[in-house]
């Protein structure tokens, strides 16, 4: 069969691509823009855009299965063609979807499971290369993690181990109906992560708690907006209890254990070494 993977060169879009070429499985991977997409052989690449249906019709042609994302374009703006997107998939012959939540459930959500595919939800907390976004730069530069709410934990998951349970569903299915919360093996906290990632760079990394008018200065420094910055505080001081509790859906889907984030700290040290 045919599997469709939307959003194929972002973070988790690559690793479902990978653990579906490992699996021997016929890929077509959407994307805006196929000269940039820098996808391995076998992958075959079509060009277009969840906002735009209309233009999917040949993408979706002979696929039986499709990873769906609830967001397009750079501003992660939702999908506001749901129905659309839901009555080509039928009308293309597909059966099974999973669809990848990176914000607040819409249309998208609402068409799928109003419809006869066979859909999965996935939830995935806090991503791992989050880390690479925040700290990256402030580690090679000073050795130092500046950051509220130390204590806070978060049970984050490594994106490779999205992409592995995504690829599992679209190949085996079994999950039909069902909101699959992915979730790391462990839940730690802020001060624990960057214990880990000193001990996987070998160097001392200092971490400076900030408070929150200390945290809500530095952003707005850098630039963010006050939506933003109250976002960004309200998720990190009152993260949401799936957030910060282990689900063992990695290992019932995939037959194997969660990646923890000292590994995932050992894949990347050398992006955190100056």
């Amino acid at each position: 069969m045919t599997i469709l993977v939307t959003g194929a060169t972002g973070t988790v879009g690559r690793h479902i691509v990978a653990e579906l070429l490992r699996a021997g499985e016929s890929v077509r991977a959407l994307t805006r823009d196929p000269a940039k997409a820098g996808l391995p052989e076998g992958v075959e690449i079509v060009q277009g855009d969840l906002a735009d249906p209309g233009g999917l019709v040949s993408a979706f042609d002979g696929v039986t299965a499709v990873h769906l994302i609830n967001f397009a374009g750079d501003g992660y703006a939702p999908v506001e063609t749901g129905p659309q997107i839901v009555d080509l998939a039928v009308k293309s012959g597909v059966r099974r979807v999973t669809l990848l939540g990176g914000r607040a459930e819409g249309g998208l959500e609402r068409a799928l499971a109003g419809s006869d595919l066979e859909w999965t939800f996935l939830n995935p907390v806090e991503f791992m290369s989050n880390t690479l976004q925040w700290w990256a730069a402030s580690v090679r530069a000073e050795g130092v993690v500046r950051e509220p709410f130390g204590g806070r934990r978060s049970s984050l998951v490594h994106e490779a181990d999205i992409g592995a349970v995504a690829a599992a569903v679209l190949i085996r299915g079994g999950h039909a109906g069902r909101t699959l919360v992915i979730t790391g093996p462990e839940a730690i906290t802020t001060a624990e992560k960057v214990d880990m990632l000193a001990a996987a760079t070998g160097r001392e990394i200092r971490f400076a708690e900030l408070s929150e008018d200390e945290a809500r200065a530095k952003w707005r420094g850098e630039g963010m907006t006050d939506d933003l910055i109250g976002f960004l505080l309200d998720a990190l001081g009152n993260t949401p209890v799936e957030g910060r509790t282990v689900s063992r859906v990695v290992e019932e889907v995939t037959g194997r254990p969660a990646r923890p984030f000292s590994q995932w700290a050992e894949e990347n040290a050398d992006a955190f070494r100056p």
